[in-house]
């Protein structure tokens, strides 16, 4: 007789711990799947994330952290000039609002790099 050939002929050994192995018996159980099923699945669905990819987002995240911190500023300071505004019945003087104008409207042109930055990660 002749020998009958395996549609998948490679095998694959990990080691895991015990919450490991508890946790993928689990998850196996849940998916209704095969062991072998289920890890197959899980590689050929993973989405890995380059190095390139990383270095983008970490820019992503340090933008939006500084975006938000002068948002945050931004909002602290109206509320002190809407305090004093109702405390003492004045408003803020022109060039006070020219400058929280610029700062908004510099607030908006890094939101814009921002969004640039995710399109180009997006869409390399």
């Amino acid at each position: 007789m002749g020998e009958v050939k395996r549609k998948r002929n490679k095998s694959v050994t990990i080691r895991m711990n015990d919450s490991e192995y508890s946790d993928f018996k689990n998850r196996v159980k849940e998916s209704g799947l095969t062991e072998q099923s289920y890890v197959i699945d899980a590689i050929q669905k993973a989405k890995i994330t380059s190095n390139d990819e990383i270095v983008v987002l970490k820019n992503i995240s340090k933008i939006f952290s500084e975006y938000v911190k002068q948002v945050r500023g931004i909002a602290t300071n109206i509320n002190q000039m809407a305090r004093v505004a109702n405390s003492q019945g004045f408003l803020p003087g022109r060039n006070t609002l020219n400058h929280l104008s610029k700062d908004i409207s510099d607030i908006r042109k890094d939101g814009e790099q921002v969004w640039q930055l995710i399109r180009s990660s997006i869409h390399p």
